[in-house]
């Protein structure tokens, strides 16, 4: 089958509680969104991660593809959750064809799981802050049989699983483009926080200048800003601990705990009762954030994160964003993807933009990429 490399793939970010697919089309700088649709999940079909009903969730992705006439088979998506670390790492200074060696060596320390169950991958990151004989390496390891269940979803539901991700880094792909766009300031330090239902992802970057091709008559050579990871840190928190708190409180089901939260159902507790949840897990997720930052930032030699983007559904908690600000000492706000791209009114309308925003950089973050991607 021949495949055509130059075109994006369809994204495919499949959450706890919602899916979502992209597919843009890039002719030059420009971006134009050709589709994007979301649906939501009835719990219990993945948690954490980890695929529980394979049949059903392919049926779903089947039917988000029929509907939308979304006509791209070829698919990148994204794995999440325990079993699946990202840590940055200090290893000895050596040549790259020893390097997987020494990674394996070390990752051992810091894989709770058999190592030989693992797919490992790596970015160097640089020299080590502490020694000049040590660097720092991002480690990415992700459970073969996780890897293996999510190309069988995929596959069941008619597609092809071209690309497969980690969450932080489609959400870090989509926020590279963006700052290539409009801010443009080397050297800048941001956090990027992504609120799931499990779970809760924090990636602080540093925006450094990448040599690019010679270009114009007089052969100057273009440069564009990348990001770096700098750190990177999971964290059990997320909308489940909400959902809990209700259920177990009011003895309700999920699917009334879920509504309560939403605000689609306002009899059952108020908007007035509901907002001493959201404020009390507001303050506990901004605390656990703050300790985390500061962590970071007393090791660190590259300056304060400045600016925090959040995207994910416990983004949206009421009162988060402006606790979290508070908390940091920093600017915060939901980030919006959609600003990146030409959008057609009579399909994408401002409504729909607005609700689907906090939901969409990952499966976006997936859609940039292409079939000759690494």
């Amino acid at each position: 089958m021949l495949l055509n490399k130059k075109g994006h793939l369809v994204g495919i970010d499949i959450g706890s509680s919602v899916i979502k697919v992209a597919h843009i089309n890039a002719s030059g700088k420009d971006l134009e969104l050709k589709k994007f649709a979301m649906t939501p999940l009835p719990p219990g079909l993945i948690e954490d991660g980890q695929i529980i009903d394979s049949d059903e969730l392919s049926r779903i992705i089947r039917e988000l593809f029929k509907k939308n006439k979304i006509k791209g088979k070829n698919v990148a998506i994204s794995t999440g959750g325990s079993s699946v670390v990202i840590k940055t790492i200090s290893v000895p200074a050596v040549s790259e064809s020893s390097l997987m060696d020494s990674i394996r060596f070390e990752a051992e320390q810091y894989i709770p799981y058999d190592i030989d169950e693992m797919n490992i991958d790596y970015q160097i990151l640089g020299d080590a802050d502490s020694s000049p004989d040590q660097m720092n390496v991002l480690l990415v390891a992700v459970k073969k049989d996780l890897v293996a269940e999510y190309i069988d979803l995929i596959e069941n539901a008619g597609l092809n699983a071209s690309v497969i991700d980690v969450d932080s880094f489609a959400f870090q792909n989509i926020f590279e483009r963006f700052y290539n766009s409009t801010v443009k300031e080397r050297g800048k330090v941001s956090m990027l926080v992504d609120i799931g239902v499990y779970k809760t992802s924090l990636n602080i970057v540093k925006a450094v200048e990448s040599a690019g091709r010679e270009s114009g008559k007089d052969r100057r050579r273009s440069s564009r800003l990348t990001t770096d990871s700098i750190m990177m840190r999971d964290s059990s928190s997320g909308i489940n601990q909400l959902r809990d708190q209700i259920t177990s409180d009011l003895e309700c089901s999920v699917e009334d705990a879920d509504n309560i939260i939403s605000g689609s159902d306002t009899a059952s507790m108020t908007r007035e009762d509901f907002k001493e949840y959201s404020d009390g897990f507001s303050k506990m997720w901004s605390i656990e954030i703050n300790n985390i930052l500061k962590t970071f930032q007393t090791k660190s030699t590259h300056g304060d994160v400045q600016n925090v983007f959040l995207c994910g559904g416990g983004s949206l908690l009421e009162g988060f964003v402006d606790t979290l600000s508070e908390t940091l000492s920093v600017p915060v706000s939901i980030f919006n993807p959609f600003d990146l791209f030409s959008l057609k009114s009579k399909e994408f309308s401002q409504d729909f933009i607005q609700r689907a925003a906090p939901f969409a950089s990952i499966a976006l973050g997936l859609a940039l990429r292409k079939m000759d991607d690494k």
